[in-house]
């Protein structure tokens, strides 16, 4: 992209709106529409046909004021989705306004979708707001996982400036199964406050929803550790709903713990083998 590029369209608004059926034992996408930067992938299919691989691109890689990413999904029953992305988001400086991610996914009766992205990049001065919201018909499910980046440690940047809100919903039948709102000011704190960040520079979610978890589950989940001896992790058991915690200072460990639980949440409670996507192995 070019600098002049930039400049006569200083903002992108876009927009990435997916849906999945099931027939004859395969889950397809069935139709996509795409407006600004936001594509995906022609859909895989590595553990057969029963599963539908999508990576979702944003190939300017970078999030600027005032762009806006909307990513929605509708997942037919029985249909099996998992989503991915290729690499890290990058939320850059605003020195004026915001920018925003928007999930919407949608579960039918029996569907799965999965939300495996890899990490975000809060550079300083970076004013984010990012949504999700799920709505699951009965026996429906959905696992996915947020990792956000305060600063660059690497470049010896921090989070000084700037601002993030955060709003997670997740419903069954209209229902809530999970609400958690979020909003953070750099400098007010929250980076070295025991109830914030604890002086942690990486923080990650890791959302179950759909059934419960059984006593067995939860011990098998709470015996995977973060590698790394600095940093802090918990898993707790709501109705309905697993949530796992990170706090540290490396995403690929997140990622990496992450990927430890899926592993075997997967199996027992999506009805799935764990088979890595193919993109975890670049």
């Amino acid at each position: 992209m070019s600098y002049s590029a930039r400049t006569v369209n200083p903002s992108w608004h876009a927009n990435l709106d997916l849906s999945f059926a099931h027939a004859a034992g395969r889950t397809r996408l069935v139709s996509k529409a795409h407006q600004g930067p936001l594509q995906v992938q022609k859909a895989l299919y590595p553990e057969g046909p029963k599963i539908c691989h999508v990576t979702v691109l944003h190939p300017p890689g970078g999030i600027a004021a005032g762009d806006s990413l909307t990513v929605s999904a509708r997942v037919a029953c029985d249909s099996h989705v998992c989503l991915t992305t290729p690499g890290a988001a990058k939320w850059y400086r605003c020195p004026n306004g915001e920018a925003q991610q928007q999930l919407r996914f949608s579960v039918a009766a029996g569907g799965v979708l999965e939300w495996l992205p890899r990490e975000n990049i809060l550079f300083d001065a970076s004013r984010v707001v990012m949504n999700l919201a799920v709505d699951l018909a009965p026996a429906a499910h959905f696992l996915g996982w947020e990792i956000l980046c305060f600063g660059r440690r690497a470049s010896g940047e921090e989070w000084r400036r700037g601002g993030l809100s955060l709003r997670s919903s997740i419903s069954r039948s209209n229902r809530p199964l999970w609400r958690e709102r979020a909003g953070v000011a750099a400098g007010g704190g929250f980076a070295a406050s025991a109830v914030g960040l604890a002086g942690y520079s990486v923080s990650g979610t890791l959302v179950c929803a759909g059934s419960d978890v059984d006593p067995q589950l939860l011990t098998a989940c709470r015996s995977v550790q973060p590698r790394g001896g600095d940093a802090r992790s918990g898993i707790t058991r709501l109705p309905g709903v697993l949530l796992a915690r990170y706090l540290g200072h490396s995403s690929q460990d997140a990622f990496d713990w992450f990927a430890g639980i899926w592993q075997l949440l997967r199996p027992a409670l999506l009805g799935a083998t764990a088979t890595a996507p193919r993109l975890w192995a670049c």
